[in-house]
């Protein structure tokens, strides 16, 4: 039985986990201005993205699912001639229309299967179950590892759903925000209040960055520091203290929407490599694609951990 993972382009992973292990991409649509991006995580076309500055001051960037008869169609092509099963984990269903698109395209995906499968020379039954994932990019990424780590241990389907929506509840994230005007504009447009005038103006007035940290999409401020490389550093110390403490799994998420240069200069991150090599933790260190960059902001970072209750501390 062959078992195929399916991400939304909003799941943050390095480019060469995704190539390494078949993880097939369901795109998105990001519209910038006038120009109109496929964010399917192809590396060339994220790099120019980042290249253009498309995310500068002035520019209006929004962000598309997929319509439901377009991943249809993609599934019917892509999907159902190459796996016996597959599972989709998108987006957090509350962020986005992809999860109810998805779901929407299962359903009529189910009814044609056979005969593509037929006319494509392949045997047997497929089956598949949308997930929502109830995370957002490093958070998304971070279940998505896991759920690889999951195919190849002989699980039903449906055993096999219940480990990722278990595990899914155990997922702590944390974002650094560069710009909190930015979120707010975002947040505005989307009519999301999480994200108030006030602390965005604080945060602008007296040059205070914000550490949102909590449990998948429900995020609260824990710390307020006077610069980004003190909110990024105490935010690579939480996840070193979380490491040496014991994960749920051994994997650390992080993605940021930043060159590959200023990625490799953020204070602690030498540490927690170093940590998490001492822990045989695998570090998952990605560049955020074109959809968690529309959604954060340029200059922003997002980590992601599993572990059992605790408290933000670093």
């Amino acid at each position: 039985m062959k078992v195929g993972l399916i991400v939304d382009s909003a799941c943050d992973l390095p480019h060469e986990f995704i190539r390494r292990h078949g993880i097939f991409i369901l795109p998105l649509t990001a519209k910038i201005d006038n120009q109109t991006f496929i964010d399917d995580h192809n590396p060339d076309t994220t790099e120019d993205f980042y290249q253009q500055g498309l995310l500068g001051k002035g520019h209006h960037a929004e962000t598309e699912a997929f319509s439901a008869a377009q991943i249809r169609e993609l599934f019917l092509e892509k999907v159902v001639p190459n796996y016996d099963v597959a599972i989709c984990e998108t987006v957090d269903r509350s962020r986005s229309q992809i999860y109810q698109n998805a779901s929407e395209a299962m359903n009529m995906v189910m009814a044609q299967a056979k005969s593509v499968r037929e006319k494509a020379g392949v045997e047997g039954n497929f089956t598949m179950r949308v997930i929502d994932s109830g995370q957002l990019f490093a958070g998304q990424g971070l279940l998505a590892a896991y759920t690889v780590s999951l195919l190849g241990k002989g699980l039903s389907k449906n055993a096999l759903r219940h480990e990722v929506e278990k595990f899914a509840e155990k997922v702590w994230i944390c974002v650094v925000p560069k710009d909190l005007s930015y979120i707010r504009e975002r947040a505005r447009r989307r009519g999301d209040k999480s994200v108030s005038g006030i602390v965005a103006f604080l945060g602008k007035a007296l040059n205070i960055t914000p550490i949102i940290w909590g449990k998948g999409v429900i995020g609260k401020p824990v710390a307020k520091t006077r610069s980004m490389d003190a909110a990024v550093e105490k935010v690579m110390d939480y996840a070193a203290q979380r490491v040496e403490v014991g994960l749920l799994a051994p994997i650390v998420s992080i993605s940021c929407g930043m060159s590959w240069e200023e990625i490799e200069a953020l204070p602690g991150l030498d540490r927690l490599r170093r940590v998490c090599e001492e822990n045989n933790v695998q570090l998952l260190l990605s560049r955020m694609g074109i959809t968690s960059s529309i959604y954060i902001g340029p200059g922003s970072i997002c980590l992601s951990l599993a572990a059992e209750d605790h408290e933000f501390d670093a």
